[in-house]
């Protein structure tokens, strides 16, 4: 009896042992599935509003560490900085300066993109200068004769296109600088290149104005909104007037773009006007300060 009881023990050990160990096995699967990383996602995109410039963004979202790449659009740009749950970068500009609403993609350092979220980011035309580039970009080519007429047929509509920016930008009319009744009534400082540069020379400190040469030193220094004078002969007197809508830095050079009417260009290339359209011509910027 006394072996059989023994034996009998062991048997109910051996089945305990055998059923902890079976325990202990399904427990590791919920285990592991704990510690699976987690996929790369995006949560928020702040400023959800970005003005149509550009603007630093930054994005939250989940195991965004390997990010080095965000494209806006069809912009891609590169991160400054990024971490398991944040990636900040600036968003390039839109469109020619346009409102609109845009996806974005995040790309790892292989481009594989690696989490997206549409509708992302809407582009406003907020503050002076983007408001000032949305409206010269819309009107470079479409005239707003309703509001200032179009005075082509008086020499010239350059220096016309260019006050209408700098209304847009949020300049107001003064008894110098006006256009009254959709360009039947107008001054020779808001429509006439040698007059509007007079203008802006006699009144650079009350208007927040600096003058800048073409030089590369020059450019450095000009931002976007700002104004370029033109004189095609290099007689002393001002022949045309421009407005600032792209920079960019090309092998350490400083490539500005500018829009303008007659020529009607939404980015004419400044050194090619220089150079090639009007060889030898001359100008300088007036930088606007604020």
């Amino acid at each position: 009896m006394a072996v059989l009881a023994a034996a009998a023990a062991s048997a109910l050990a051996l089945t305990g042992c055998t059923a902890h160990t079976s325990g202990t096995t399904a427990d590791a699967k919920p285990a592991a599935q704990a510690t699976a990383t987690a996929s790369p996602s995006v949560a928020t995109v702040s400023p959800a509003q970005a003005s149509v410039v550009g603007q630093k963004v930054t994005i939250t979202g989940t195991d965004l560490q390997n990010v080095k790449t965000v494209a806006f659009g069809s912009a891609n740009v590169r991160v400054l900085s990024a971490s398991s749950d944040k990636v900040v970068a600036q968003a390039p500009a839109a469109a020619n300066y346009q409102p609109a609403t845009v996806g974005l993609k995040l790309i790892s350092k292989t481009g594989k993109t690696i989490a997206s979220k549409p509708n992302a980011l809407e582009y406003t035309a907020a503050g002076g200068v983007a408001a000032q580039l949305e409206y010269a970009l819309a009107h470079w080519q479409n005239y707003n004769t309703a509001e200032y007429g179009d005075l082509n047929p008086d020499g010239g509509d350059c220096a016309n296109f260019v006050s209408q920016t700098l209304i847009a930008r949020g300049w107001t009319m003064n008894d110098d600088w006006y256009n009254h009744e959709a360009g039947d009534d107008w001054s020779s400082a808001w429509g006439y290149v040698p007059a509007m540069d007079d203008y802006f020379a006699e009144n650079a400190e009350s208007l927040g104005l600096q003058e800048l040469s073409f030089s590369q030193a020059g450019r450095a220094k000009v931002a976007l909104g700002d104004i370029a004078v033109f004189d095609w002969d290099g007689d002393g007197s001002p022949d045309h007037v421009e407005v600032v809508d792209r920079i960019t830095k090309v092998n350490g050079q400083y490539k500005i773009e500018l829009a303008s009417h007659n020529d009607d260009y939404a980015y004419r290339d400044l050194d090619e006007t220089i150079t090639t359209q009007h060889p030898g011509a001359t100008g300088h910027f007036w930088h606007l300060t604020r």
